[in-house]
């Protein structure tokens, strides 16, 4: 970028970055077959790793049109000039949704022969707990009475009727308040502005009721014995965290590029409060569901936590404190802490990995069992689906007809931000 003001100017996405992120592409792919090749626990890994993968890339882009949302609902000032940056998420959320389906399909149709105490049975390789075949069917060999009791929920009809509807209804508000946003360039005046407070208002109020339950289903009924009703507000928290990390990333990259200059330590600073704020608020909730579980000492509750107390998984269960409570805590704590970039990013670097972690342990104690460690699979599935997201963010950020929205009626207010 030559000048601070030069609205006009389009981002390129070209040279080392596309290489890179496709590069990234290619070792996601890789990892799969590796895990296919292999078969045997591989292939669970596999699709604990897709599933994993697929909920966090779903997640990120979420995030964005949070953001997006409860910015034009505060009528926020600050955020006006980097909004087009969680709009792109906003426009890549109907690929990941697709994705996300795609994995979750095939890990319910494609079958594995398991044996457990003596008994051996088909079952899916997703959510083997509650879509095994006979599983809430009475005088079956594989009944579950537990299962019987939660059957209006947990069947294949209603969790693919919940997850079309609800990514479908959240995919349609953020590309609606994105295109909002761009026709507001071209034609000027409040009419498109008012449209976006408006969506922005149904999104948050049907997000707020619906997120959970969209986390009870795609993660929580993988042990579906188990439940908490505090789950829905943990992920929440660690969706919003996640994103904010990446907005953040993205910022202090496209600026290292040359871009996005209006933006200063001010812009940086109140996304750092963000991230501070909802790493404490992250930390709250998971104390909250991890203690009073452990306090109860109920069985039927203590389950999930024991589990994660095993040696396989115990060391990574105090790693996550670390990296999602005490590292934000101690690196972000300072004002002038907030308004370095470097010190922001390398945050940001460790919390999404931190974020992966938290994700880690829903999934893979559930999924795998006492099958625990880091190999071929995870590296390469996270490599493959990181580069995905840039590939398709940064191209929706080229494609902006504005790298700013420039008829915003709070633009000059962002412009001039200062803390």
């Amino acid at each position: 970028m030559k000048t601070h003001n030069n609205f006009d100017e389009r981002f390129e996405f070209t040279g080392t970055a596309k290489t890179i992120s496709l590069v990234g592409i290619v070792l996601g792919v890789i990892g799969i077959a590796f895990g296919f090749i292999l078969g045997g626990d591989h292939i669970q890994r596999v699709y604990s790793n897709l599933l994993l993968m697929g909920y966090f890339f779903v997640c990120v882009c979420l995030a964005g049109i949070f953001f997006s949302a409860y910015n034009y609902v505060a009528q926020a000032g600050w955020s006006a000039s980097l909004i087009r940056i969680p709009q792109a998420f906003a426009k890549v959320l109907p690929i990941a949704s697709i994705i996300l389906i795609l994995i979750i399909t095939a890990g319910l149709l494609h079958t594995h022969t398991v044996t457990e105490n003596g008994k051996t049975e088909t079952v899916p390789y997703l959510y083997a707990h509650w879509a095994a075949h006979g599983i809430t069917t009475p005088g079956s060999e594989n009944f579950d009475a537990i299962i019987y009791g939660k059957k209006g929920f947990l069947n294949i009809p209603f969790f693919y009727g919940v997850l079309i509807v609800f990514l479908g209804v959240y995919s349609f508000l953020g590309i609606k308040m994105a295109k909002f946003s761009e026709a507001e360039d071209t034609e000027g005046g409040m009419a498109n502005y008012d449209k976006i407070f408006k969506y922005a208002c149904i999104f948050l109020v049907i997000f707020g009721f619906t997120f959970p339950i969209f986390a009870f289903g795609v993660i929580m009924s993988l042990e579906a014995h188990w439940f908490s009703t505090m789950f829905g507000w943990y992920n929440l928290a660690a969706m919003h965290v996640s994103g904010l990390a990446v907005i953040a990333l993205v910022i202090i990259y496209l600026q290292k590029r040359g871009y996005f200059t209006w933006l200063n330590e001010n812009h940086l600073h109140d996304l750092g409060k963000l991230i501070f704020g909802f790493s404490i608020f992250w930390c709250y909730v998971w104390f909250a569901q991890f203690f009073l579980t452990w306090y109860a000492n109920m069985p039927e509750e203590s389950v999930y936590f024991y589990k994660r107390w095993e040696p396989e998984y115990k060391w990574w269960f105090w790693l996550n404190i670390v990296m999602n409570f005490l590292a934000p805590l101690l690196l972000l704590m300072s004002r002038d802490a907030k308004r370095l970039s470097n010190r922001v990013m390398w945050t940001c670097i460790v919390l999404i990995a931190g974020h992966w972690l938290d994700y880690y342990l829903m999934i893979m104690p559930g999924t795998l069992g006492a099958e625990r460690g880091f190999g071929v699979e995870e590296i390469g599935l996270f490599a493959g689906f990181a580069g995905l997201f840039f590939y398709l963010v940064m191209g929706k950020i080229a494609k902006a007809p504005s790298l700013v929205p420039k008829k915003h009626p709070f633009l000059q207010e962002s412009l001039h931000h200062h803390r």
